[in-house]
């Protein structure tokens, strides 16, 4: 895809996106709800008409300009939604054979069994949709669009109406799937956790635009916007002023090298970014960093930190430490910061003022958090 742009009325859902997509790479398209991911799969797939830009599929010999369309049954395209859409009056294996026309029947009966077995479903060939719980239809759904060996699939949230143990599990098979196959995949999802795991590559959206491309690593690590930090997970946000290329905050110094001295910063810490240890007795004076509340949540603690700087500032901050980390509440802490894990950028009011340096501060901030990675 190039240069496209999709507008519903006065509406511009989809606003000068460039993407693509290589054989056997999975690329999520992540963000909020209308932000225009949907929409943007709906242009690959041939389901909305192409307004501006173009589209190219098989490596540039089927070409999409603005102005004409080429419908999904010509598109060599493999399409799975959340409702998987299975026809109730066909069993099981002749769903996924309706697909294969013009091929004898052996081969295709061949070809679709194959498929039901890396997903788990052969024993379920002469069944019928209403006899297959949910998960077990999309599994078929999923076999059913990669029965004619698309070279593109198209995958629209189909894991979303699952419960959450049984959606771990088909995702996973869903994977391995794919990369056996080597089609490439297109997935939009709204769930973070879903595209680290599935995705070669994430393109986060907003308002109809791509923020940041690149790795999970790259968009968890090194995020180039606000918006990204917070929409991989929870976040404690500090502010301050640099002053010789740090930020003082509740807890502990922040490099913020990149920023010119004096402006207004945000500070970004995630929840695993904060080391809590214990104290035995707390120190000089009545005010000290300690627990306001401690929740088991299974695989790790969540602590709500009440948290003292050595120039007398106060902050509620949660951390998630790994395991059963319990303190009683009261109990005084010392806190500890990952730097990797902890993002400055301008103050949003900063930006407003001087939006035309915040490229650079955001590019230096990236080289910045590219030198501390893993320490």
């Amino acid at each position: 895809m190039a240069g496209v742009y999709h507008a519903f009325g006065r509406l511009a859902a989809v606003q000068g996106v460039d993407l693509e997509v290589a054989p056997g790479e999975v690329v999520c398209l992540l963000g909020p709800s209308g932000c225009g991911k949907t929409t943007l799969l709906r242009i690959a797939a041939g389901l909305e008409v192409l307004q501006r830009g173009s589209v190219s599929l098989t490596g540039g010999a089927t070409a999409v300009p603005h102005g004409r369309h080429l419908p999904p049954e010509k598109r060599n395209v493999g399409l799975a939604f959340q409702d998987s859409a299975l026809f109730p009056h066909l069993s099981v294996l002749e769903n996924v054979t309706f697909g294969l026309k013009g091929e004898p029947v052996p081969q295709r009966r061949k070809r679709a069994l194959g498929l039901l077995e890396q997903l788990g479903m052969a024993a379920y060939a002469e069944a019928y949709p209403h006899m297959l719980s949910g998960g077990q239809q999309q599994r078929v759904a999923l076999a059913r669009a990669l029965a004619p060996a698309p070279q593109l699939m198209l995958l629209d949230e189909p894991f979303s109406s699952l419960d959450a143990r049984l959606r771990d599990r088909i995702r996973d098979d869903t994977l391995h799937v794919l990369k056996k196959v080597g089609a490439g995949t297109l997935l939009v999802t709204h769930d973070p956790e879903e595209a680290m795991f599935m995705a070669d590559r994430i393109a986060l959206m907003r308002e109809g635009r791509i923020v940041q491309m690149g790795t999970p690593r790259e968009l968890y690590c090194h995020p180039c916007d606000p918006f990204v930090v917070t929409f991989f997970g929870e976040v404690n946000e500090l502010n301050g002023e640099v002053r010789d290329g740090c930020v003082q905050t509740p807890v502990g110094p922040v490099g913020a090298g990149w920023l010119a001295e004096g402006t207004r910063a945000q500070v970004m810490v995630r929840p695993e970014a904060l080391r809590i240890t214990e104290r035995d007795e707390p120190p000089e004076g009545h005010r000290y960093s300690h627990v306001i509340m401690a929740k088991l949540l299974g695989r790790s603690s969540l602590l709500h930190i009440c948290a003292h700087g050595a120039d007398g500032r106060e902050a509620h901050l949660h951390a998630r430490v790994p395991g059963v980390f319990l303190p009683a509440e009261g109990q005084p802490v010392d806190i500890h910061l990952d730097p990797s894990q902890v993002f400055v950028f301008p103050s949003r009011a900063t930006v407003a003022g001087a939006g035309a340096a915040q490229g650079d501060a955001q590019q230096d901030h990236r080289d910045y958090a590219h030198s501390h990675d893993g320490q």
